[in-house]
């Protein structure tokens, strides 16, 4: 049996106060254990605070984004270098929202995947199809065709990666949702690409999840966790989630 990995993405939201009573609460409430992971990916400015809160737990903190590049003239990016400096142990890369704001492409986000893992950081390789190509039955070619970028890039190197699949139609509080009998061609695209998470153990995380919808998404085939949005952000959900 795998272990599972439940990772909080804040997104753009927190504050210093908050994100003190955040983490102290999961801080405490968490447990870990041999089959079960926690982590969070929190905005770049609040690094340092999870690298003060959470010293000594078992849960791990990340960065949402990392750039391709190691260093240089590229005014607001922050290198993978940086990142791990802080001790962080992940970095989202090719979120939706990543690729639908700010134009992503897949080889982009392959690089990005790359660098963190030249950096000593886990990639979380980000996944997912719009609407308009779940409606057009695209979904299996479209999950495939982001991951292959990934394999073209890494190699043998994505042994050493987490896969996301967040469908963009599922993100928020829209009326779509993802449900068991609506993960099949993501789940076995992700799996077919041979993506794993470390010691060549497949690890591939559904997004859109909640306390209500874990234990059954976490029950499906081939999926080893969450990667959680607004849920993260209240400690008795995220940890509900987590023990799920």
């Amino acid at each position: 049996m795998r272990g599972r990995l439940v990772v909080g993405n804040w997104k753009m939201n927190g504050g210093l106060a908050q994100n003190a009573a955040l983490l102290s609460a999961l801080a405490a409430g968490w447990r870990a254990g041999a089959d079960r992971e926690m982590a969070v990916c929190v905005p770049f400015p609040y690094l340092a605070q999870a690298k003060e809160l959470l010293a000594g737990s078992a849960i791990a903190w990340g960065a949402q984004d990392v750039s391709e590049h190691a260093s240089g003239a590229f005014t607001g990016e922050v290198s993978a270098a940086m990142i791990a400096e802080f001790g962080a142990r992940y970095a989202l890369a090719g979120h939706s929202e990543r690729r639908q704001f700010h134009g992503e492409r897949d080889e982009q986000v392959a690089a990005k995947a790359k660098a963190a893992l030249a950096a000593g950081l886990t990639p979380i390789v980000c996944v997912g199809e719009t609407l308009a190509e779940r409606e057009a039955e695209q979904t299996s070619a479209v999950v495939t065709r982001q991951i292959d970028a990934v394999i073209r890039a890494l190699g043998t190197a994505t042994t050493r990666t987490v896969v996301a699949y967040e469908p963009v139609w599922a993100i928020g509080n829209g009326p779509h949702r993802v449900t068991r009998a609506g993960a099949g061609g993501a789940r076995a695209a992700s799996r077919q690409a041979g993506i794993g998470r470390g010691r060549g153990r497949a690890a591939a995380l559904r997004g859109s999840v909640k306390a209500a919808n874990a234990a059954s998404l976490f029950g499906m085939p081939d999926v080893d966790g969450g990667l959680v949005g607004g849920a993260s952000l209240d400690a008795r959900e995220f940890l509900a989630i987590g023990l799920a």
